[in-house]
């Protein structure tokens, strides 16, 4: 079926990569043979260390400065790599994949956290500083932490980039594994059937890995030896090109009415930092950017349902290179960008960030507003512009030709986000 999908696609060329259950098999020639004589494509077995390495380059591919120590978890085996400034090193593999501990423990959790222990007392976790970081690869852990959301009521049903303490991960998995039966579990009628009896060896594997290395917090990746395959076939450029960004830009170009409105709006808003004294780290400057690249996208949809189309389309979409909080802050941005700052089309996410991040977005949003009045999201009318304190007011400046924008719509959303911003007074002022 993979076959003929692959040629109904017309896929120019497939990359075909067997893991621990091939490379382990007794019959691995007959299978590879059989296998290319199907796709009609070669097949490359990678060994331990090079699956560990692809594993290590998908994190990085999705959390772009990861650093810390990747864990990718099969069915046959286990692979740990060592990252850092975007190169891994120390690439291991242990045969303790949840299938195959499953039958070395005799179907037994409690013996598999022994075994997982007793096997990685000379990894390269048992030397590393504590309070590190550990990105969990691999379908088993993925569902484990499905299941660890379901358990928190968490709003964000996603696993990329879902970040959870050390502690109270152990903590979790610690339970899964005292459980009575490796079928009713605390959660385990949410886990789908294919993965039930799996999870409390993973639960197991991730438990022991946490208090091996001593780390101080897990963040899993749904992206992993596929993805960081391709990316490793990047060239260092392609490699260094933030996906956020990239991936923003191009929602910009497909769904704004302008995308050169949102370097406009870029612009704007930093020419505001830059006048209130607004200080931005380099996350809260990326996000910004980000923010108003998206700012548009909803422009098509009924005006009633611009704003929580947006939101959904951010906070719930595809791209990748955000973290949890990341999401929660674009979505604010753009819920209050549509809908003002009584929109709850975000409200829900909110608690993913900080208060002052939350804050941070919700300003943004409610500049964007004070810029889409005067612009129609046309290009060229924002860089004519632009901001001035006069003691504690906020003073907008127009160009002459632009007197006509000095309406009460504008002074209205002016005010609003002078206010917000804890400016006194503000006022338009044109010439």
């Amino acid at each position: 079926r993979f076959a003929l999908v692959a040629r109904m696609m017309r896929v120019g060329k497939v990359h075909i990569l067997a893991t621990s259950a091939v490379r382990d098999a007794d019959n691995r020639a007959e299978f590879v043979a059989a296998v290319e004589a199907v796709m009609e494509a070669p097949v490359r077995v990678l060994s331990g260390e090079e699956e560990a390495h692809y594993a290590a380059l998908g994190v990085v591919a999705g959390i772009p400065g990861f650093s810390g120590v990747v864990g990718d978890l099969g069915g046959g085996s286990l692979e740990l790599s060592d990252m850092a400034g975007g190169s891994d090193t120390n690439g291991e593999s242990f045969e303790l994949g949840v299938i195959r501990l499953q039958d070395d423990a005799e179907g037994s959790p409690r013996k598999a956290a022994a075994l997982v222990s007793e096997r990685l007392r000379g990894s390269i976790i048992a030397g590393d500083e504590q309070g590190g970081r550990f990105a969990a690869i691999g379908g088993t852990w993925r569902s484990l932490a499905k299941l660890h959301q379901s358990h928190r009521d968490y709003p964000l049903h996603m696993v990329q980039d879902y970040v959870v303490p050390a502690e109270e991960m152990i903590g979790f998995c610690d339970d899964i594994v005292a459980a009575d039966s490796i079928k009713t579990y605390p959660g385990s009628g949410k886990v789908s059937s294919s993965r039930r009896e799996l999870v409390p060896f993973g639960a197991a594997v991730l438990s022991e890995i946490l208090k091996t290395g001593r780390f101080g917090s897990v963040v899993f990746s749904a992206l992993g030896v596929r993805e960081g395959y391709l990316f490793g076939m990047l060239d260092e450029r392609e490699r260094s090109i933030d996906p956020l960004i990239q991936g923003a830009e191009e929602l910009s170009v497909l769904r704004s009415r302008s995308p050169a409105h949102a370097n406009d709006l870029i612009e704007f808003t930093t020419q505001y930092f830059d006048c209130a004294g607004l200080a931005e780290t380099p996350e809260e400057a990326r996000l910004r950017i980000v923010a108003c690249l998206l700012a548009d996208i909803g422009w098509r949809s009924h005006p009633d349902y611009r704003g929580p189309q947006s939101v959904d389309a951010v906070a719930y979409g595809s791209l990748t290179g955000v973290d949890h909080p990341g999401r929660a802050f674009l979505a604010q941005a753009i819920a209050v960008r549509y809908d003002g700052l009584k929109s709850k089309a975000a409200q829900e996410l909110a608690p993913l960030g900080s208060p002052e991040l939350t804050a941070r977005a919700r300003l943004i949003g409610s500049l964007m507003r004070v810029a889409y009045p005067m612009t129609a999201a046309m290009p060229g009318i924002l860089p004519r512009t632009h901001f001035a304190l006069e003691g504690e007011t906020l003073v907008l400046n127009l160009p002459a030709d632009f007197a006509f924008l000095n309406g009460d719509h504008l002074r209205n959303r002016l005010r609003q986000f002078a206010d917000g911003a804890g400016h006194k007074d503000s006022r338009v002022q044109v010439g």
